[in-house]
C-alpha cells in the first residue's frame, strides 16, 4: 500500500496516540491521565477507581496547599479553553486536621508552587476559592458563604473562574475570580491534602463530570455537542454514564419491561440494550425527521413519534407505531392545523395529548387516536406545554407560563380544574414526569437567566423531583443540558431510576 506524506503523518499520530493511550491505561483512572504526589509529601498517596459506580477513593497526605508552596495527592487530566468541572465529595472518616482539603484544582504545572486556581473545601467546612497568580508567588483566596458543601464545581468561562458549591440537593452559591490568567492548556483534576505531614486522609468522589461547554459562537439547532446517556439511582443519588456520543442524544424512554431505552438521534430513534450496551435503529418507516417529542404507552406497546411531515410545510405532526418499529406510521393529527408535538398518551391508548400551534399560540390538546377529532384542553395566553397522563388517566400533568414564570400544573382529563403544583421564583420548571408507582414527580428546571417560554440546548439544569400531590422540590442532579435532556417519561419500571441526557463537548 501506498501512503503519501500526509497518510503517513496522520498513521504516526494516530500511532503515537494509541501508545500514550495504552500506556495510560495500566491503570485505570476513569476520565481522567494519571495520578501524582504533587510536592515533597512525606506518605505516598493514592487513587482507587470503582468502575462499577464510575467513583473514585483518593488517599492523599502533604503539609498544605497554601503560601507559596502545595503538597497533595492530585488525579489530573489536561485541558484547553473553556470547561465545567464538576463532583460530589466527602471525606472518609472524622480526620486529624481541620483544615484538611479536599476539591478541584487546576494549575500551570506539577509543581508544587504552580500557578493555580484550587476550589477547597477544609475539613471544618469552610470554602473557599484559592488561587496563585504566578509561579512561587504567595496564595490568595475569596470566601464563600457557603459551609460544608457536598457539590463542589469550577467552571473556567472566557477567562473568568466561578466555584459553585451546594448540599447536595440545595442550589448553587457562587463566586468568582477574574484577576487571573492561567495557560490555555493546563492541568485539572480533584485532589487531597491533609495539611499534616505525617496523616493520610481519604475522601471519596462521585459522580465526577468534565464538561466542555458549548462555545459563544454557537449556532442553536445547527451545532451541537456530544452527549451522554446517563442513569440515576434515586435513593443513592449515583449517576453512570452508560455511554457517550458525538451526535446530540435526546429524550430516553425507559421501555416498561425494564431492557431498553429509545431515544432520538438527528431525526431517528435507537433502542440502547442495558443486557450488552448495544445500539440498534428503531425502524420508523418514512418518519426520519423526528423531534424529541416520542412517548411510549404505559403498556410499552405503542410508540408515538413526531415527525415532521414534508407534505405540511414540514409541520411536526403526530403518528402512532408498535414499540418494535413500523414501516408505515399511522398519522393521528390533522395536517393543515399548525404543528402538533407529542407528550402523552392515555392508558387506555384511545388518546394523544400533545402541544398544538393552533390560532396564533399554543395550548394542550387532546386527539382520539382513531378520527384524529381534537379538543382544546387548555387556553390561556403563555404557553402551556408537556403534558402527560396519570397512570389512572385522570389527571394530565404540565408546565405552564400562565403566572409569569414556567411552572407545573395538574388539570382534570377533560382540562376542568387547573392547580398549580410548584411555586418557584428562581427556576423555570419543564415536563413533569410522574413514576410508575404514582408516587412522584420527576422534573426539568431552568434558570431565571432563560426565557419561561424557552427550554434551550447547553444550560445549567437542574433535575428536581417532589411527591406527586405536589410541595417542595429537592434538587436530584446537577446537569448541563436542557433540551434533549429529560423531554419524555424516563422513570425505570421499578420508580427507582431516571435516564437522561448530559452534554459536553470532546475533551481528550
Amino acid at each position: 500500500m501506498n501512503f503519501n506524506k500526509l497518510h503517513f503523518t496522520k498513521l504516526f499520530i494516530f500511532l503515537m496516540f494509541v501508545s500514550i493511550h495504552s500506556y495510560a491505561q495500566d491503570k485505570d483512572y476513569g476520565i481522567f491521565e494519571s495520578s501524582t504526589d504533587v510536592g515533597a509529601v512525606k506518605n505516598a498517596g493514592s487513587v482507587v477507581y470503582d468502575s462499577e459506580n464510575q467513583s473514585y477513593t483518593i488517599s492523599g497526605s502533604g503539609t498544605n496547599m497554601w503560601g507559596e508552596k502545595d503538597e497533595f495527592r492530585y488525579l489530573w487530566t489536561t485541558l484547553q479553553g473553556d470547561f465545567i468541572l464538576r463532583a460530589e465529595m466527602h471525606f472518609i472518616g472524622e480526620g486529624v486536621d481541620p483544615h484538611r482539603k479536599i476539591g478541584w484544582t487546576v494549575r500551570n504545572t506539577l509543581s508544587s508552587g504552580s500557578a493555580m486556581v484550587n476550589a477547597a473545601v477544609h475539613g471544618d467546612g469552610l470554602t473557599s476559592l484559592q488561587y496563585r497568580k504566578t509561579a512561587d508567588a504567595e496564595t490568595l483566596e475569596v470566601k464563600s458563604t457557603d459551609t460544608a458543601p457536598d457539590i463542589i464545581q469550577l467552571s473556567r468561562i472566557g477567562g473568568t473562574y466561578y466555584m459553585s458549591t451546594a448540599r447536595k440537593g440545595e442550589s448553587f452559591t457562587t463566586v468568582e475570580l477574574t484577576d487571573i490568567s492561567l495557560r490555555n492548556e493546563v492541568f485539572a483534576g480533584i485532589y487531597v491534602c491533609s495539611h499534616n505531614p505525617d496523616v493520610t486522609e481519604h475522601a471519596v468522589f462521585k459522580n465526577v463530570r468534565i464538561i466542555k461547554p458549548a462555545p459563544a459562537d454557537l449556532v442553536p439547532y445547527r451545532n451541537y455537542l456530544g452527549s451522554r446517556m446517563e442513569v440515576l439511582d434515586i435513593e443513592s443519588g449515583t449517576r453512570k454514564v452508560l455511554f457517550e456520543s458525538e451526535h446530540s442524544l435526546q429524550a430516553p424512554n425507559w421501555t416498561p419491561d425494564g431492557k431498553n431505552l429509545i431515544y432520538n438521534s438527528n431525526g431517528y430513534l435507537y433502542r440502547y440494550y442495558f443486557e450488552n450496551g448495544e445500539v440498534e435503529y428503531l425502524n420508523t418507516g418514512f418518519a426520519t425527521s423526528n423531534n424529541n417529542d416520542h412517548v411510549l404507552s404505559f403498556d410499552g406497546e405503542m410508540l408515538g413519534i413526531s415527525h415532521h411531515n414534508a407534505a405540511d410545510d414540514n409541520a411536526s405532526t403526530i403518528y402512532l407505531m408498535p414499540s418494535t418499529g413500523s414501516d408505515n406510521p399511522r398519522q393521528v393529527s390533522m395536517s393543515g392545523q399548525g404543528a402538533s408535538y407529542l407528550h402523552g398518551i392515555s392508558p387506555d391508548k384511545k388518546t394523544v395529548i400533545f402541544t398544538g400551534n393552533r390560532k396564533g399560540k399554543y395550548d394542550i390538546y387532546a386527539a382520539d387516536t382513531e378520527t384524529m377529532e381534537e379538543t382544546q384542553l387548555t387556553d390561556t395566553p403563555g404557553l402551556d406545554d408537556g403534558s402527560e397522563f396519570s397512570g389512572d388517566g385522570r389527571y394530565i400533568y404540565f408546565n405552564s407560563d400562565r403566572t409569569g414564570t414556567m411552572q407545573l400544573w395538574r388539570m382534570n382529563a377533560d382540562g376542568s380544574e387547573p392547580t398549580q403544583l410548584t411555586f418557584d421564583e428562581n427556576f423555570n420548571d419543564w415536563f413533569p414526569h410522574v413514576s410508575p408507582d404514582g408516587k412522584w414527580i420527576v422534573f426539568l428546571s431552568f434558570g431565571t437567566d432563560v426565557r419561561s417560554d424557552d427550554h434551550p440546548f447547553y444550560k445549567h439544569v437542574t433535575l428536581r423531583l417532589m411527591p406527586v400531590e405536589g410541595g417542595t422540590p429537592r434538587i436530584i442532579a446537577y446537569v448541563y443540558g436542557g433540551q434533549g435532556t429529560i423531554n419524555v417519561p424516563s422513570w425505570s419500571p421499578d420508580s427507582r431510576k431516571i435516564a437522561f441526557v448530559s452534554n459536553s463537548g470532546r475533551f481528550y
